[in-house]
């Protein structure tokens, strides 16, 4: 008898075309019929960060080779549209009034090829009465000069409205023997997802459009789509082909992509749309831009007892996603993985003359774990401890039912002491310091520095369910529909184990269907970690369904009693107790069903909850204490993320979200001049993360699984970068600690260090 396939290292079933052939893109289709001929949009976009628009000129543009048609808000009809998170602020899906970042949309051209596009972009003339810029979070929340009048501020959000106290200030920690306070920048990083945006949109004969969109949430998409072409829901379909890469970036539709429909009715034709990257830098939304004042109080012992946290989230220049990841994501995680009695968050929101805001991997959890882990740096600098042990002091112990945390935030289960060991000890933490402490004593200009984070994430907390469909074809095999978008996760392999490990069906036998939302028009799409314990879970549920369906109809065929029935998961057929020489296979059910619609059952299966996957990081990093030069030396990682399904797929996300967050700490950054010009807006000045800059990681497993899912599983897509980051920070500062430097912000590149360096001599 054959053992479960949970749990075993299964070669990724989505490689072997993504190695050959390779996948297909929305810049890919050129098979579809509904876009043969069609025309290409390109946008031409504002050239000032902030300013009122006083004529808009394409009549040079509109004679040059190619030029179909051109657009303006005007032209199209276009009406401000209120933001979902507060709507005081609105806007066109093309600039009309006034622009308020570099890059924002202003007229939209239709051309034959999208070369011709790009050239009359450049002849579209449009006037700015220029108004000052912001991009200083604290200069903009003074400011009278507002981006949205309607809202009476720059700030566009802050949790005191949620009817929480404000307790900054110092009298806050009185009683502490240590306080500490820093001012710390979680900068702007730009997701750089290997493929851009792109869309392509067609309206049929039926009146419908289809709409190919490069997403992480095809369902999530109608809605705006329609309201962008004032038809009803039912009038749009969208289909989501391969997307390679997201980040968090793609989970919404932005204006170039809601407007495809509309251009397409305006000129007749089907139209297509890619951004190239210089757009991408600054049309994508954006992650982090978060600025921190922290302040921590305890005993001289390393017993923290106060902590206080003023995130002040840059929300760039339009009130989206990003605006409430602060007060929603980084506020509940405040607390990280301790036991402080009292802690105090307080977030505001404020709008910039930068490119919006949107959720980035981890999304508001990893600014939280910045700021706690760097706080408990700093402290147990100031006290002369040990910064693991500081930790190991203050962590919450050990439980295995709920734990509510002074801020409200209810976690599932967590063991973050064995964590915190298991990565010490794989790490050779002790033989480090005895390294770092030989190199310090021999003045070599190249030191060592060793960081340590330990964390606390939600995963699951968008959705409370997802839906699930399987499907048994007339040959036996399986056809699993799924609510979740895989863009690089791992989910045909892992959804087909969970189908096999029900069924029987062998996983080569079983072909993952998602993003079309006729063929599955349920589904919450892949964001915050939750597609594993809410996508794959209903899948496993569904397919246990699905069996129990399929065991009266082989008691039909074979004259049985249902409750005789069993299923041979060896041999994928079903058989009376007892005699399994006379057996059904899943095809002959198939077939059997077919004038009924099919041997096929659907749900949508709930979860109790989100799950708080946990862990341990530990970084170290060689400094060149004469140039500033970084270079990361070794690296290993305790996630436990519950039950492992697949340990390759989890490595292998461990090592994505280590190297993304090794790259905010070490290199990442989005830059603007004074007057909000971007100037990161390429590859060439993006600094961008390769295997070259990177250790091998050292990944060791943990498990304790969680009971809000019946897998037991948490997610694990977004814990490496959550945890790799502020390690690897910390180890930076590590190095440089016997020369009295105690903070260097992210990214900590060269020209920081060798600074921070000086300034410390």
């Amino acid at each position: 008898m054959g053992g479960s396939i949970l749990g075993n290292r299964v070669l990724r079933k989505e490689d072997p075309k993504f190695l050959t052939t390779g996948g297909v893109y929305v810049d890919d289709l050129l098979d579809e019929p509904a876009l043969n001929g069609a025309l290409h949009v390109t946008y031409a976009r504002s050239s000032v960060a902030h300013g009122l628009i006083t004529g808009i000129d394409y009549s040079d543009a509109l004679l040059m080779p190619g030029v179909v048609a051109i657009f303006s808000g005007a032209d199209l009809g276009l009406q401000p549209q209120p933001s979902a998170y507060n709507p005081m602020a609105t806007r066109t899906l093309l600039a009309m009034d006034k622009v308020r970042y570099v890059g924002e949309p202003v007229v939209a051209i239709v051309t034959e090829t999208r070369e011709q596009g790009e050239d009359a972009a450049e002849a579209v003339i449009i006037d700015y009465d220029v108004l000052e810029a912001h991009v200083d979070l604290e200069k903009a929340m003074a400011s009278t000069n507002l981006l949205f009048d309607a809202c009476g501020s720059n700030v566009v959000f802050d949790s005191m409205v949620l009817g929480l106290p404000d307790n900054t200030g110092d009298a806050y920690f009185e009683g502490c023997e240590v306080v500490v306070k820093g001012r710390y920048i979680n900068q702007r990083v730009a997701p750089c997802p290997l493929e851009v945006r792109g869309a392509a949109a067609s309206w049929g004969t039926d009146g419908r459009l289809t709409q190919w969109l490069s997403t992480q949430h095809a369902q999530g998409a109608v809605a705006p789509i329609a309201a962008a072409n004032g038809v009803d829901a039912a009038q749009i379909h969208v289909k989501t082909p391969d997307v390679g890469g997201g980040f968090g970036a793609k989970i919404g539709a932005y204006p170039e992509e809601l407007l495809l429909g509309v251009i397409a009715k305006k000129v007749g034709k089907s139209v297509r749309w890619r951004e190239t990257r210089s757009e991408s830098m600054v049309g994508l939304g954006h992650g982090r831009a978060q600025l921190q004042y922290v302040t921590i109080g305890g005993t001289r012992q390393g017993k923290v007892t106060h902590y206080q946290l003023w995130a002040i989230q840059d929300s760039g220049a339009w009130v989206d996603m990003g605006t409430i990841l602060a007060p929603f994501m980084t506020r509940p995680m405040s607390s990280g993985v301790y036991d402080i009695p009292n802690i105090e968050c307080r977030t505001t929101s404020v709008v910039t003359n930068t490119t919006p805001t949107v959720a980035y991997r981890g999304a508001g959890r990893p600014e939280a774990t910045a700021a706690i882990e760097r706080a408990m740096d700093m402290f147990a600098a100031e006290i002369g401890m040990d910064a693991a042990e500081v930790r190991r002091i203050n962590l919450i112990p050990k439980f295995l039912t709920p734990h509510t945390t002074v801020v409200g935030q209810t976690y599932d289960v967590g063991d973050y002491e064995t964590s915190l060991d298991k990565a010490l000890v794989a790490a050779d933490y002790k033989g480090w310091r005895e390294k770092q402490k030989a190199r310090r004593a021999s003045g070599d200009p190249k030191q060592i520095g060793i960081g340590v984070s330990v964390y606390v994430e939600i995963t699951g907390g968008v959705g409370n369910g997802e839906s699930a469909k399987v499907e048994i074809q007339d040959n036996g095999h399986a056809l699993v529909y799924t609510g979740t978008s895989p863009h690089g996760q791992g989910h045909a392999t892992s959804w087909a184990m969970l189908a096999s490990e029900q069924t029987g069906i062998p996983i080569e036998d079983i072909e993952l269907v998602w993003g079309d939302t006729d063929l599955v028009p349920i589904g919450t799409g892949t964001m915050g970690s939750r597609s594993l314990q809410q996508g794959g879970n209903a899948v496993f549920a569904v397919a246990a369904e699905l069996v129990n369906k399929a065991k009266s109809v082989a008691a039909r065929l074979l004259e049985a009693s249902e409750e005789d029935i069993v299923l041979d998961k060896d041999a994928a057929s079903f058989h009376v107790a007892g005699t399994p020489a006379v057996s059904k296979s899943w095809a002959d059910l198939a077939v059997a069903e077919k004038a009924a619609g099919g041997l096929v059952h659907s749900d949508v299966i709930g979860v109790a909850g989100a799950t708080f996957p946990f862990g341990a990081h530990v970084a170290i990093v060689e400094v060149d204490i004469e140039t500033g030069k970084v270079r990361h030396i070794d690296h290993t990682a305790c996630d436990d993320a519950g039950t492992v399904l697949n340990p390759m797929l989890l490595e292998g996300q461990i090592h994505g979200g280590v190297a993304q967050g090794a790259a905010q700490a070490l290199m990442e950054e989005v830059r603007y001049d004074d007057d909000a010009n971007p100037i990161t807006s390429n590859l060439a000045d993006y600094a961008f993360i390769s295997a070259a800059e990177l250790p091998s990681v050292r990944v060791v497993h943990m498990e304790t699984p969680t009971p809000i899912n019946l897998i037991g599983a948490k997610g694990i897509g977004e814990s490496g970068t959550i945890g790799s980051t502020p390690a690897l920070q910390s180890a930076v500062i590590d190095a440089l600690a016997h020369l009295n430097v105690r903070h260097i912000d992210m990214p900590t590149t060269a020209e920081k260090v060798w600074a921070a360096v000086q300034s410390a001599r």
